[in-house]
């Protein structure tokens, strides 16, 4: 039952990744760029419009999504000269899921952005804007999409309106919030915020109040809203704080109400600072030439693989996994050399048919279109789940409750009748999937040149890193003397067995961590009772092994029910994604936005853009020994350096093409920008002397 879990896990979890990272179904949201006018003209501004249709029962989210979700974002590709402005979004609708509270659109909505066009576009010919848009969109699940927009638009002297679109157009605007024609001021009483309008004496009714606040958490957005009247035309509408502690004269919004058969839309109180979607041509980003991928040749691209697969030998966690396999050769130094030697190719076999399958998967995806990099199937929630049963199935079996076959690490023994070498190979596997979460130097700049040759080239790149990684353990099975120097087999080999679960049980919780930044509480609920399940199986099926003959069938059945309740759970964790990002921002910390990075930028700004994700150790380590240092944080403040962190915790496109810009396929990814200036990147594994170092520099160079 254990070795069908991990066969699971092994075989299954690539094919999981590549389906969950696929786009949302046409069906459930039908995108589409639009302009309002029908030819561009130099100097002049145009309206373009983001049309989204919605199967019933969908919906997207609004600018502020509510308690969940993600709003809509459009990432841009425009010719040089070209910029838009921030985007128009229409009066939303409040919509219940449980006791959570969002807000969003069903049916049908058009984003609103303005285009500016160049005074240097010559007339004549046609231009290409397009972009990708990215969504969320949710029923009772939720899935990421994304839609590959375009649009081409002739060039003339003068700017001439597209009848077609002017429907639609009029719509749109008829749903973006006014200026109200009357007073509303927001106040504190007692524990409550208070909305008073104070409309005419005798003007209609109003029925259907609801207040959408710019800030998330400034109130709390599942408290009911109270609206009542008073005397002379004075109203008001009640409503609940939420975490932010914000002031009353700064709870910003759109407030709703239905009078005389008609929904009104006001915007009331002042629109936090946002970056414009675009501005002014910034340089495209170029990576230093140390770490520039296009610089590499194939042989030094291979070398620096090989490199980067030796030290992921030394990352914590692939480490407990390779001391498994390694103390299992202890039991196996008193075999003859040639077999010593079969285990060493069958782990490499393992090793090298992983990269492969996860490599051949990887390009072909990203040749379809996918936004995705090395690590892609740790955003899948379904893999982590699975990877972190498949570990806590292992260290079971290190700590004697399920026992597979009579060798250590023997993950598939029984599985043929040379069930020892299926155990290496097998091995093999497991260290490989568990490398994915950390990126050692040397990689990021083979993995990233890799990405962009063809697949023949990036094929042999990731069999160099597999080869890296298999390295150690084939030369000690290489040279068979060497295991005479490792103590001989004895009982201390139980103990230290035991001992080897425990690094194996700190990556499952490793693991379980990164699932509650992907799945929120209610799906961490589900990956802790499947935990449970996997226990109970392995647990169950031990028994069932002492039992007689229908106390072997009952501990079978009830083992294998576990395991497909583990599994089952497992799968339904991706219909329970988080809406928001796994990484915690810090109050220093802004998200990464492309758009917030060249508004920063065009200021002459110093940004230090962190891209990271809660499955990277390597991201991880960095932030907590060098980022979070007080004397990093305090040269940050002191230069007035921007911090923007970027989350790859779940699929994110626009990240993905940072990523790719500057030769990378993977986090982490440092940089630090001086205003237009190219990007500097800093080295994968910190220290606080480079982050120093560089902050300081670039401060100097900006005087």
């Amino acid at each position: 039952m254990l070795r069908l879990l991990l066969l699971v896990l092994f075989l299954a979890a690539p094919g999981l990744a590549a389906a969950q990272l696929g786009k949302a179904p046409k069906d459930l949201v039908r995108a589409r760029l639009v302009s309002e006018a029908a030819t561009l003209a130099p100097g002049r501004t145009v309206t373009l419009g983001l049309h989204m249709a919605m199967k019933p029962g969908w919906h997207v989210y609004w600018r502020n999504p509510g308690d969940s979700g993600l709003p809509p974002e459009m990432a841009w590709r425009l010719p040089e000269g070209f910029s838009v402005g921030p985007t128009q979004w229409p009066a939303p609708e409040r919509i219940p899921v449980q006791t959570l509270m969002n807000f969003g659109y069903e049916g049908e909505v058009t984003l609103l952005v303005p285009l500016r066009v160049p005074e240097t576009l010559p007339a004549g010919g046609t231009v290409p804007l397009s972009g990708t848009l990215s969504y969320l969109v949710c029923e009772e699940i939720c899935i990421p999409g994304s839609a590959e927009l375009a649009l081409d638009l002739p060039v003339g002297t003068t700017t001439e309106p597209d009848p077609a679109q002017a429907r639609l157009f009029t719509e749109a605007r008829a749903a973006l919030p006014e200026a109200a024609p009357f007073p509303i001021r927001a106040t504190r009483e007692g524990e409550n915020f208070s909305l008073h309008l104070e409309r005419p004496s005798g003007a209609p009714a109003l029925t259907n109040a609801a207040f959408f606040p710019y800030a998330e958490s400034a109130l709390d957005n599942a408290a009911e809203q109270i609206f009542a009247s008073g005397e002379g035309g004075a109203q008001r509408l009640v409503l609940k704080p939420g975490d932010s502690k914000i002031a009353p004269e700064a709870l910003g919004g759109v407030l709703t109400f239905d009078e005389a058969g008609t929904r009104k839309a006001y915007a009331v109180g002042p629109e936090p600072e946002a970056a414009p979607a675009a501005t002014a041509p910034v340089p495209a980003p170029t990576p230093a030439p140390a770490a520039d991928s296009e610089n590499l040749t194939l042989w030094s691209a291979a070398g620096l693989a090989l490199l980067g697969g030796l030290v992921l030998n030394l990352m914590p966690c692939v480490f407990p996994v390779l001391s498994i396999k390694v103390l299992s050769l202890v039991k196996q130094a008193g075999e003859a050399r040639a077999r010593v030697r079969l285990h060493g190719l069958a782990y490499t076999a393992g090793v090298l048919a992983s990269f492969l399958g996860l490599a051949g998967l990887l390009i072909a995806l990203k040749a379809g279109g996918a936004g995705i990099g090395w690590g892609f199937q740790l955003q899948s929630p379904v893999v982590v789940a699975l990877l972190a049963y498949g570990l806590f199935a292992v260290g079971l079996s290190l700590s004697g409750v399920v026992h597979v076959g009579g060798r250590l690490a023997g993950l598939g023994d029984g599985l043929t009748r040379r069930a020892g070498y299926q155990g290496s190979f097998f091995t093999g596997v497991l260290a490989t999937l568990v490398a994915t979460p950390c990126t050692a130097p040397f990689m990021g700049a083979a993995v990233g040149f890799a990405l962009t040759q063809g697949a023949g080239v990036g094929l042999l790149i990731f069999a160099c890193l597999g080869l890296g990684l298999a390295l150690p353990f084939l030369a000690l099975t290489a040279f068979p003397g060497t295991l005479s120097l490792l103590p001989r087999p004895g009982a201390w080999m139980e103990t230290v067995k035991g001992a080897l679960a425990f690094p194996v049980y700190a990556t499952a919780a490793w693991l379980i961590w990164v699932l509650a930044q992907q799945v929120g509480p209610d799906g961490l609920l589900g990956a802790l009772g499947g935990l449970v399940l996997v226990g109970f199986s392995a647990w169950a099926w031990e028994r069932a092994r002492d039992a007689k003959k229908l106390g072997t069938g009952l501990g079978r059945v009830a083992a294998a029910l576990a395991l497909v309740g583990a599994l089952a759970l497992a799968a339904a964790l991706d219909g329970q994604r988080a809406g928001a990002a796994g990484v915690r921002l810090a109050g220093s910390e802004e998200p990464f936005t492309q758009a917030r990075l060249d508004a920063l930028r065009a200021e002459g700004r110093t940004v230090f853009v962190d891209m990271t994700a809660a499955w990277c150790i390597t991201c991880q380590v960095n932030e907590r020994t060098v980022l979070n240092r007080e004397a990093v944080q305090a040269a940050f403040k002191a230069g007035s350096v921007a911090y923007l962190k970027g989350d790859w915790t779940n699929q994110n496109p626009e990240i993905t093409r940072l990523l790719e810009n500057h030769g990378r396929s993977g986090v982490p990814l440092y940089l630090v920008y001086r205003g237009k200036g190219e990007a500097r990147v800093l080295p994968q594994i910190l220290t606080e002397a480079v982050v120093l170092d560089a902050v300081k520099s670039e401060k100097l160079a900006a005087r």
